[in-house]
């Protein structure tokens, strides 16, 4: 199972495009709230998630999405259970995605030392991403890691995780199906 973790002041466009996209490959996937079921997002749409993170079973998860948004992200990285779950995909080499402002908790946990990464360009952020070697792409796949600018680069987000979990063929034919090029 894939999660998208969802809390206060997320990103709507980084959170809901990748869900979407991601059913449609027919890829297990849910939004899951760090608190309350019903999550507001940065524009005060209300999200009810899927579960909550006292839901997640650790040995469920194949991949975990983190969207931006402030003060969305800062409230992610705030949550000891999402950190411990972070730190266990980390370790295991599993599926680890951060859009916008989010690659800055995995630079804090110091994730991203030695890989190429791009986040939201913002210097406040970029200076999170300790040791990590910091590009201008729109979406980055370093190993187990995608990372991506921003709120403009959802799409492109999403069919890359679909590319990583799902190859090449699937994301193209979805791609096309939706009628995005790139």
């Amino acid at each position: 199972m894939i999660y998208i973790f969802l809390a206060p002041g997320f990103e709507e466009i980084e959170a809901v495009v990748p869900r979407d996209i991601l059913k449609k490959a027919n890829i297990d996937v849910n939004t899951v709230s760090i608190g309350e079921t019903i999550v507001e997002s940065t524009k005060g749409l209300k999200v009810v998630s899927d579960m909550t993170i006292n839901e997640v079973q650790i040995e469920s998860i194949d991949g975990i999405i983190l969207p931006g948004g402030m003060p969305g992200t800062n409230n992610l990285g705030k949550c000891e259970k999402l950190i411990d779950m972070i730190k266990i995909c980390a370790e295991k080499k599993l599926l680890i995605a951060a859009i916008c402002a989010a690659p800055s908790i995995l630079g804090k946990l110091g994730i991203l030392s030695g890989k190429d990464t791009c986040c939201f360009p913002d210097t406040e952020i970029e200076k999170c991403l300790v040791g990590a070697k910091i590009n201008n792409k729109n979406v980055n796949i370093c190993e187990n890691i995608i990372t991506s600018k921003g709120p403009g680069t959802a799409f492109q987000f999403a069919f890359s995780i679909v590319e990583y979990l799902r190859g090449t063929q699937v994301s193209q034919k979805l791609s096309a199906g939706m009628q995005f090029s790139q």
